[in-house]
């Protein structure tokens, strides 16, 4: 369970989580939707939420499982 957590939560997909809500945050204050009729722009969670994931996806994007890499060069060689 933990090597789960490890994998899903490393530092890479945090940094891209934080950014990412911060991301969200400035986009709903910045852009938002004045009249309330946008579902996902008008809630200041639900933009917050998005970026989040968002962040987290984009930074998973750069991580390199160390095990899957000493299993490729056991392979390799």
């Amino acid at each position: 369970m933990n090597k789960i957590l490890r994998r899903v939560f490393n530092w890479k997909s945090l940094t891209g989580m934080i950014l990412g809500g911060i991301g969200g945050y400035i986009y709903y204050i910045e852009v938002g939707c004045k009249s309330g009729s946008c579902p996902i722009t008008s809630n200041p969670y639900l933009t917050l939420a998005w970026g989040l994931i968002i962040g987290w996806l984009l930074g998973d994007t750069f991580y390199k499982d160390p095990s899957k890499q000493k299993e490729n060069k056991q392979q390799n060689t």
